[in-house]
This record gives structure tokens, C-alpha cells and sequence, in this order.
């Protein structure tokens, strides 16, 4: 369709607003103008003559822009994930956080923080995104066995995974309890968290990102031959199972990689990719993309809602997305039962 085509540059336009104007958002207002005008004078080559406070300056690139960098990246990687499990599955339900894949990502974390020595600081950052990745596996891989009698089908793989996620909060809830003096870290990744936002952080997740985000693009056509259904797809010669596992370990490790910085953040990947397809249709070549900007966007404002709703409070973003994504999950279920 036509209209798709201005689709991507406006997501885009509106990725750019929505960073300037939260960067701007907080117990410490701070002038869009102004705003605009400290991060041109961090380009070294821009001289402007400073008309802001060094407090300014210091909310704005010390404080709030690798937050605001981290909700960019982290959101894009959810609903990328998201467009990918619903994809593979054909089904507009499925989301890392539903299936228990957020979950089991936790819990691999979480058994990295107990169990890894962190006196070496190189093994504890390799531990914890791996960790992280063998736990949604493992979670994706238990959804699979215990919906496999039922073919697969839409609700059962939701059924499946709800049961996983409830038993990896057990175990996450377990993990709490037996954790001493790691109690603070191990909730945090229970509830879901951008406020410990850093540059090391960011540049962490950017390659990961890049990596999978090209892999499951490089399998926009497969998708959407997917689409028709599995039969299609094998007569049209399609390498269905192949396609399926190298679409699904991508996803995972993206929800993986997320998970390991932030925690667990729900919905993103059921909310964004059901709302972009509504506008850009079903064809995954612009699915993909726009979905990734608008997950980066969604994830943008929650967080700012997060940090400003309540003063001098900041709520968890994962309370947040759940708000709007529990009772947007129970419409659409409403829909297919």
C-alpha cells in the first residue's frame, strides 16, 4: 500500500520528537529549546554559546539521555521479538512475556547473580546475558513440550504458557528468598527497571539488537509465506522448521539480552506488533521495522510516565506496561475464544 511508505520515516519522526521532548520530562523541567541546544553543543564540531546551567546540562547528558537511549533500544528489541514470535506462531497473542520467555530469562538470570562469582568482572557481565539466554530456551522450549499434543494451537500455547510463567515465578520467588544480600538486585529484575541506565549498558545491548533485528528481517518473506500456513509454506519449498528455529532463537536472545539489563517488562511485544499491523497490515518487510521504532517509542513514554506520575516516586515500568497490556491481552483472548 502506499501509504506504507511514509509509514517508516513517520515512526521514525516521531521516535526523534518523543526523545527531545522526554528528555525535557521530569521533577526537573527543562525547556524543549534548551534541550535541543545541550545536545547540539555535545557534537564537538557545534559551538553554541551557553545559555543553560551546568545542573542543566548535567540532568539532561548525565541523567536522563542514557535512560532515554536504553528505553529506545530495549523497547525496539521487545517488539521486534514480539513481531517474530507472533509471526513463527502465527499467532497475534504470543509475546515473550506470555509465553514465559521474560520469565525464564529472569530466572537464568537470577541464578547468574546467586551462583557466578562476581569478583570477576569479566565472567559476571559473559554469565549474565548467557544465563539469561540457556533460561528462555529452556522456558520456549517447555512451552513447546507441553502444548505439543494440541498441535500448537493458539490458546493452548497461551494456556502452556501461562502455566511456564507462573512456575518460573515460583522459582524467581524461591531465588528471593534464598538471596541474602542479593535481594535488591534479585527484585529488580523481577520488577522491571530502567534506573540504572548507563553508556556500558547501551553499548551492550546495540550489537545484539543489530544482529537479531538483521536476522529476522533477512526472514521478512518467510514470514509472511508463514502466514498462509505451515502446508503453504512446505509446497512452496520452504524449510519450515529451520526458518522457525532460527527466527525463534533470535527472538530469544533479543528478550534475553533485555531481560539481563532491565529485568522483565511485559507486553511491549504483544501491544506494539497487534497495533502496527492494524496500520501497516501483515506484510513483515514493513511490520518489522516500523514495530521496532514503535516499541522504542511505547517503552519511551511508559518510562516517563513511570518516573513523573507520582513525585519524588518513581514506579516500576513494568507496573506500567502491565496496566495497559493485561487488560489489551484479555480483549484480545475475549476475541479468539
Amino acid at each position: 500500500m502506499k501509504k506504507n511508505n511514509y509509514t517508516l520515516p513517520l515512526m521514525g519522526l516521531i521516535l526523534i520528537g518523543s526523545m527531545l521532548i522526554t528528555l525535557s520530562i521530569g521533577s526537573v523541567q527543562v525547556p524543549i529549546g534548551l534541550t535541543f541546544k545541550i545536545l547540539l553543543d555535545q557534537i564537538p564540531w557545534v559551538v553554541i554559546n551557553p545559555d543553560w546551567t551546568v545542573t542543566q546540562e548535567a540532568i539532561i547528558v548525565g541523567l536522563r539521555l542514557p535512560r532515554v537511549f536504553l528505553a529506545v533500544i530495549v523497547g525496539g528489541m521487545l517488539a521486534t521479538a514480539g513481531v517474530a514470535f507472533q509471526g513463527v506462531l502465527r499467532n497475534p497473542l504470543a509475546d515473550p512475556y506470555i509465553l514465559g520467555i521474560s520469565s525464564g530469562a529472569a530466572v537464568g538470570a537470577a541464578a547468574a547473580i546467586l551462583f557466578v562469582n562476581t569478583a570477576n568482572l569479566f565472567l559476571a557481565k559473559l554469565a549474565l546475558p548467557l544465563f539469561a539466554f540457556l533460561g528462555a530456551i529452556l522456558s520456549l522450549m517447555m512451552v513447546f513440550a507441553l502444548a505439543w499434543r494440541r498441535n500448537r494451537e493458539a490458546v493452548s500455547l497461551i494456556l502452556a504458557g501461562v502455566v511456564i510463567q507462573s512456575f518460573l515465578g515460583a522459582v524467581l520467588s524461591f531465588a528471593v528468598t534464598i538471596s541474602g544480600t542479593k535481594l535488591r538486585t534479585i527484585v529488580f529484575w523481577m520488577m522491571g527497571s530502567l534506573t540504572g541506565a548507563n553508556w556500558s549498558s547501551i553499548f551492550f545491548l546495540i550489537p545484539y539488537l543489530i544482529i537479531c533485528f538483521i536476522l529476522i528481517y533477512a526472514f521478512y518473506r518467510n514470514l509472511n509465506i508463514l502466514s498462509l500456513g505451515e502446508q503453504a509454506a512446505h509446497h512452496l519449498g520452504m524449510n519450515v522448521e529451520r526458518i522457525k528455529i532460527l527466527v525463534l532463537l533470535a527472538a530469544s536472545l533479543l528478550t534475553a539480552a533485555a531481560v539481563s539489563v532491565v529485568g522483565i517488562i511485559g507486553f511491549v511485544g504483544l501491544i506494539v506488533p497487534h497495533i502496527i499491523r492494524l496500520i501497516t497490515g501483515p506484510d513483515h518487510r514493513i511490520l518489522i521495522p516500523v514495530a521496532c521504532l514503535a516499541g522504542s517509542v511505547f517503552l519511551l513514554w511508559s518510562d516517563t510516565l513511570a518516573r513523573t506520575i507520582i513525585p519524588a516516586m518513581e514506579i516500576p515500568i513494568g507496573v506500567i506496561t502491565a496496566l495497559a497490556g493485561a487488560p489489551f491481552f484479555g480483549y484480545l483472548l475475549k476475541k479468539r475464544i
